[in-house]
């Protein structure tokens, strides 16, 4: 029997104006599928209009300036209707979802959402359950004591796998996608045995743990900084977004 991390997978990420989800805009999104390791990827790329200045600072790291999305982006509402069905149909066929950093780019989606179309990421994943895969919060588990950054950039350089073109989208969601098959094959003992939907729920554990010393460390540090236990997106919702 295939173990899940050399199966099928497919991949999301975003590019944003900037690094509050309950706020900010998505400018692209990508969803990437890989049927088996070593198989060609298949990307859908969404670039969106956010209907509202991107920063300059946030141009800078995507290279997509306001003036480019304004001639060549989609408009908000027609790109997360696509995205949102994308997502159901993947889920739907079963496949696990990766997910870098999964409570922001899914905060930031069911907030578009919910600001576009009135309805949750909830709402319009069909009949099925996102079943999330975060390499962040996997090796954060797996290899606790490693020091250095858990960046995507930084899992890659860990895993010996190839970041192309850092923050594109589908360049990121594919990068994504081999670090979690790595991680899979590197900790093969403690993961082949649980099969994605069992590692959804423990994941939910386990970021809430290492939330809450993040927490622990600020306070200890005199830092008000409030870190969410809430994974794979927030729960709260602003009362205005």
């Amino acid at each position: 029997m295939t173990v899940w991390y050399e199966g099928p997978l497919a991949a999301f990420d975003t590019e944003t104006t900037g690094v509050d989800p309950e706020r900010d805009r998505i400018v692209s999104a990508a969803l990437v599928v890989q049927d088996a390791p070593g198989a060609e990827v298949r990307a859908v790329r969404w670039l969106v209009d956010p209907g509202v200045p991107v920063p300059e600072r946030a141009a800078e790291v995507h290279g997509l300036t306001g003036e480019h999305l304004r001639e060549h982006g989609r408009r908000p509402a027609e790109a997360l209707g696509e995205i949102a069905a994308a997502l159901a149909e993947r889920t739907a066929e079963g496949l696990p979802l990766v997910v870098m950093n999964a409570p922001f780019d899914l905060t930031l989606l069911d907030r578009e959402l919910r600001r576009h179309h009135g309805a949750s990421l909830g709402d319009t994943s069909g009949s099925g359950t996102l079943c999330v895969l975060d390499p962040r919060v996997l090796d954060k588990h797996l290899d606790r004591y490693r020091k250095g950054r858990r960046t995507l950039a930084a899992l890659c350089e860990h895993y010996g796998v190839e970041l192309a073109e850092a923050h594109d989208a589908a360049a990121d969601a594919t990068a994504a996608l081999e670090v979690v098959r790595e991680v899979g094959r590197r900790h093969s003992r403690r993961l082949s045995s649980l099969s994605p939907a069992e590692l959804h729920t423990l994941q939910s554990v386990w970021h809430a743990a290492q939330a809450r010393g993040l927490q622990a460390w600020f306070a200890r540090n005199g830092s008000d900084e409030v870190v969410d236990p809430a994974w794979p997106l927030r729960t709260e919702v602003p009362a205005a977004v």
